[in-house]
């Protein structure tokens, strides 16, 4: 068998084990399983699990991934959000879709102490939907936005698939955090927009006036926590207090203190965030591990090294390269989720990329490139079929059906094009907060 033919069976058994239902880190396994025993054997094979599995799990860098799923918790189960809600809907409330745009600013700040898109989505939703219903505003505009902004909790630092991107690709964390911070609020002001054209242009969406309730110093106060927790963790890594790692420690025991100063987080509750954490990195872990399997068996065709030869030898320009590269991910949104996306593709796309020519330092590449994938891979959050997003907030709204859910998240999704083709194009946007970092 050819080694194009044998790349084209791997991926095709681990898309046939998609369809039937089989869990992506178990589909990964054995497409990588059945490539690597076919091209060195079973003997291979048992030596490669022997070594891979320590050598992947031991890695001090991945202890980041689950204390940032830790800390996320607790400010779920710790009542943060009700707060972040009532002073955004305070802020925003005199603007017509006031209670929507106040639902995109929480998500925001949300999730700048969360790193996960689905729990964003979910937390902030089960929060601002029922305020947005009773004020009038429809189905599809309530759940458009709220899985729209869920988004956020990946696009704004912390975040947990850029943790695993600045693994995979050996670059700094905060270097990459620092990058995303400008695209992760020029998202949020994106659909803050999208939601100001969209009410004015679909009647019926949103009512005319929204009730304004005043900036208190109650609600002042209510957010307090949260700025202080984003304070001390950023403020830690980037003035050398502490690396990212210990960061993410520090931001975990902050947003404990902080939800036992609520007052909401019970005995229960503390178990479920343990338990949420264990059971959300097992599965992280076990995609690593799946990746990493397909990929050495991928690497074992040398496919990938003649693919980006190959392309390298076209003489196309950079750009067109890395926008085809994107629109792959779209593609891939349709099936795959966002980190198992990342973990299968950047360590053939990576190299590829860094051998192309931008006329900028292989480090800024590396950055940029990388917050251009975290953006495009929020894609695959919010469109059909799959929409994660749309499905964990339409879940949470009974009364709205499913189609309505995905004909809100359109404008957003117009929204997304709009930010990802000005990354694209000025990549000075994501790199120039590093000039202050040096």
């Amino acid at each position: 068998m050819s080694p194009v033919m044998l790349t084209l069976t791997i991926f095709g058994i681990m898309l046939a084990l998609m369809a039937i239902r089989t869990p992506i880190a178990i589909a990964m396994f054995a497409a990588g399983t059945v490539g690597y025993v076919m091209q060195a054997g079973w003997q291979p094979l048992a030596s490669f699990l022997n070594t891979q599995a320590f050598a992947r799990f031991a890695s001090y860098d991945l202890s980041v991934i689950p204390l940032f799923i830790l800390m996320g918790n607790f400010a779920t189960q710790g009542g943060l959000s009700r707060a972040l809600f009532e002073f955004a809907a305070a802020v925003m409330g005199r603007f017509k879709g006031g209670l929507a745009m106040a639902g995109v600013l929480a998500c925001a700040a949300f999730g700048a102490i969360c790193g996960s898109s689905v729990a964003t989505a979910a937390t902030i939703t089960s929060v601002a939907l029922p305020e947005m219903r009773r004020h009038g505003y429809s189905g599809r505009l309530a759940t458009g936005t709220l899985a729209a902004g869920g988004t956020l909790g990946i696009l704004i630092p912390p975040s947990v698939p850029l943790v695993i991107y600045a693994i995979l690709a050996e670059q700094n964390i905060a270097k990459l955090f620092a990058a995303a911070m400008v695209p992760g609020l020029i998202a949020m002001l994106g659909y803050m927009i999208a939601i100001a054209i969209y009410v004015r242009v679909v009647p019926g969406q949103a009512p005319e006036h929204d009730e304004s309730p005043k900036v208190t110093l109650s609600a002042l106060l209510g957010v307090g926590p949260i700025a202080a927790i984003f304070l001390i963790v950023f403020g830690g890594i980037y003035g050398g207090l502490f690396t990212p790692t210990e960061g993410a420690a520090v931001g975990a025991a902050a947003t404990f203190v902080a939800a036992l100063a609520k007052r909401e987080i019970t005995w229960a509750r503390f178990k479920r965030c343990f338990y949420s954490t264990a059971e959300s990195s097992a599965m992280i872990f076990l995609i690593f591990l799946g990746a990493d399997l397909m990929n050495a068996a991928l690497a074992l065709t040398q496919v990938p090294a003649q693919l980006a030869s190959t392309v390298g030898g076209w003489g196309l320009p950079p750009l067109v390269v890395v926008s085809a590269i994107l629109l792959l991910y779209v593609v891939l949104g349709a099936v795959m989720d966002e980190l198992s996306m990342i973990l299968l593709t950047i360590p053939i796309f990576f190299p590829m990329v860094m051998g192309l020519d931008f006329g900028m330092p292989k480090e800024s590449v590396a950055i940029w490139f990388g917050i251009m994938v975290l953006m495009t891979v929020g894609f695959g959050l919010l469109a059909p079929p799959v929409g994660l997003n749309v499905y964990v907030v339409n879940g949470l709204a009974k009364d709205v059906p499913i189609a309505e859910s995905y004909r809100g998240v359109m404008p957003f999704l117009l929204s997304d094009v709009v930010r990802t083709l000005l990354l694209l194009f000025f990549p000075a946007i994501s790199l120039w907060v590093l000039q202050f970092l040096k």
